[in-house]
């Protein structure tokens, strides 16, 4: 997750320091992509969390 969130804040750098709109933009919809992948593995992480905190307590109400 820190390289998805290091790459977009890299991205918006390369955006402030464009001169062109074309590459400004360019730059600006990576950093959004590599957020949106970031969000992504947090979302999992979360998940995968929640379903191993969920089968943990099945495992101990089956004992």
């Amino acid at each position: 997750m820190q390289t998805y969130e290091s790459r977009a804040a890299q991205a918006r750098s390369e955006a402030e320091e464009a001169k062109l709109d074309n590459v400004r933009d360019r730059c600006l919809r990576a950093a959004d992509a590599w957020e949106q992948m970031a969000e992504r593995v947090r979302r999992t992480d979360q998940f995968r969390a929640t379903l191993a905190a969920d089968k943990a307590r099945a495992a101990g109400l089956a004992e």
